[in-house]
């Protein structure tokens, strides 16, 4: 089972570190833009798409460009503060994976919403994009959970006295 769970671990940071990274960059270039990131046609298709069917203008476009670019920022602000409380976790102390589950909620809010549009305007690369990303939260939630049961049948096991764990469940003297 230790394996599984460094396996585990590494996948997680792994996923962790790609959301950091491509999402930060993403924001970055979404709010450092003028008009937020809607000149890269490719990847505003989601904004139009959103603002097409809620009759958005361009200030409400602008609006909600940046408001998604803000939403980017803090999904890769809370993966790197989860990549820092591992490595916290490597010298004392465990790990607080809640961090890392809050911002992969946000991940799957935010590919859900962006691949409505691309499945509307028949955009298959678009959606290919934001299923990977959705597959890459789901698969962390996943390990999220392998890790947390591992923790805690560490913890039971410990909280078990130690007569308790030679005896069996048929022994003679259990009925005494």
């Amino acid at each position: 089972m230790q394996r599984t769970s460094i396996a585990a671990v590494a996948m997680i940071v792994a996923i962790s570190l790609y959301f950091t990274l491509f999402w930060g960059y993403d924001a970055f270039r979404i709010l450092a833009s003028s008009s937020y990131g809607l000149e890269d046609v490719w990847r505003s298709q989601f904004i139009f798409g959103i603002g097409r069917l809620f009759g958005l203008g361009p200030i409400g476009l602008i609006k909600l460009a940046a408001f998604f670019g803000t939403l980017k920022l803090a999904v890769a602000c809370i993966c790197a503060v989860h990549i820092a409380d591992r490595v916290r976790c490597m010298i004392r102390g465990k790990p607080n994976s809640e961090i890392l589950e809050a911002g992969l909620i946000l991940v799957v809010l935010i590919s859900i919403i962006s691949v409505g549009p691309a499945a509307w305007s028949n955009s298959v690369g678009l959606m290919r994009e934001h299923a990977f990303q959705l597959l890459f939260a789901g698969l962390a939630v996943a390990l999220c959970i392998v890790e947390r049961n591992y923790l805690r049948s560490d913890a039971s096991a410990e909280t078990v006295p130690a007569t308790a764990r030679r005896t069996t469940w048929f022994s003679i003297g259990r009925w005494r």
